[in-house]
């Protein structure tokens, strides 16, 4: 499952033609709120270099919990779980 870091997992989500971006959301943990998790589509994400962004907002990568396919099956895991 966990193979390469979250951002390298993205970027082949996002760039590669073999992929559709809209099959994948991510799991975050929002911030200032231990439990609090939100799910976000990969389309409405832009990579950075140490943070992503969704719209104006920019969240740092460790926040990511999950990288999951639309079935539910999780293709990126953090350690931290």
């Amino acid at each position: 499952m966990r193979k390469g870091t979250v951002k390298e997992v993205l970027a082949k989500i996002k760039y590669d033609p073999r992929e559709d971006e809209g099959d994948y959301y991510i799991v975050i943990e929002h911030r200032g709120a231990y439990g609090n998790i939100k799910k976000i589509p990969v389309g409405m994400i832009e990579l950075g270099h140490g943070y992503f962004f969704v719209g104006d907002a920019q969240i740092p990568y460790h926040r990511i919990l999950q990288v999951v396919r639309r079935d539910g099956t999780v293709i990126w895991e953090t350690r931290k779980l």
